[in-house]
Order: structure tokens, then sequence, then C-alpha cells
């Protein structure tokens, strides 16, 4: 089997306190640990950001890949990466961050990586969903696959970093679409947006 597999640039943009970072420190656990409920003892570690990129060396399609993840925070300017992936990101309690996703984000990834390689996915993630039952306005899936669908996104899913609720169901849909990437077709989903 090939040990040295490819590796796949994927790149988190979103606002702000989105908590992409937490997504991040919990993706640091490794695939065991993708739902394990937080303990005192048992916390999320803290990334810094000039650690970037987050690196996930993982084995699937009997193959190695080497994921490197950069968030938005990226000391290295993010606007010069050239993604295989773009991760959309936004807080399901913040209508402004998911506002910010329409206008900002995902006109930022159109203008500098989409015009260039139209054949990057990008997928819709919610974040936060664990404070979802907390607070009124919230964005519910049907709100975000909607969305998802009208700015032409591959995936939506959505998930909590902190209780690890969907952690592994969408890591799982990361891996394999950040995989496809590598492949002669590409990772474009053929004819519209899989919810999860």
């Amino acid at each position: 089997m090939d040990e040295d597999g490819p590796t796949v640039t994927t790149l988190l943009l979103g606002d702000p306190s989105c908590g992409k970072s937490t997504f991040l420190s919990r993706l640091s656990l490794g695939a065991a640990n993708l739902s394990t409920p937080l303990t005192p003892h048992n916390t999320l570690p803290s990334l810094r950001d000039y650690d970037q990129p987050f690196i996930y060396n993982i084995r699937m399609y009997h193959r190695s890949y080497r994921f490197e993840f950069y968030d938005t925070a990226s000391p290295e300017n993010y606007t010069l990466l050239q993604p295989d992936f773009v991760i959309l990101c936004y807080d399901i309690n913040d209508r402004r961050s998911l506002n910010n996703v329409k206008d900002v984000w995902s006109e930022q990834t159109a203008r500098l990586w989409l015009s260039r390689r139209e054949e990057i996915p990008v997928m819709l993630l919610g974040l936060k969903r664990d404070l979802r039952v907390q607070k009124a306005g919230a964005i519910y899936p049907q709100e975000g696959h909607k969305i998802a669908q009208e700015l032409r996104c591959d995936i939506y899913a959505e998930c909590s970093a902190t209780t690890g609720e969907l952690m592994e169901e969408v890591f799982e849909d990361i891996a394999r679409k950040a995989a496809k990437t590598t492949t002669p077709n590409g990772g474009l989903t053929q004819g519209g947006c899989n919810i999860m």
C-alpha cells in the first residue's frame, strides 16, 4: 500500500468566534475521541494560530493522506493559499455569521479560488450545535441546507465540537470529500448538495 499519500490543503473560512478553532481542536484529539464527552480531566487542547497548518494524517481507501487545515487566522495570509477544499463555517446561533458566509466568505471563495479552479469543493458547516436549544433565532438544518444550495456548496453539515455531537460524521464527510480532490474527477459533487 502507498505510504506517501497526497497532501490535501483545507481552508476553514468564517467569522471570528464562530467555532473554527474549537472544531480544529476537537479534530486534534484523533478519530477515537471525536465524540468523547469532555470532562475537567479530558479537555480540548489549545491550538495556536502560528502552529498552522494543523496536520492530520489519516488512512482510508487503502491509502495514506495528509490533511493540512488552515484557519482564517493563519499567520500565512490565507488569501495566498491554494486550497484543495474550502469549508465555510458559521455559528448556528448567530445569524450575522451566516449572513457573512453569504456576503463575505463565499464571495472571497469565488473570487480568490473558484475563479481559477472551479473544481474545488465547498462545504457549509454549522458549528456550536449544542447551543441551539439555548438561544432563540438559531439557524436550523433546513435553513442551513437551503443556504448551502443557494451558495452551490457540495456538502452541508453541522456539529458541536464541545459535546462531540456529529463530529465523527462531519469528519468522515470532510475526509471523503478531501480524498476525492486527489482523484482525476476531483471532489465536486455531481448534481447538488448533500445534507447530513
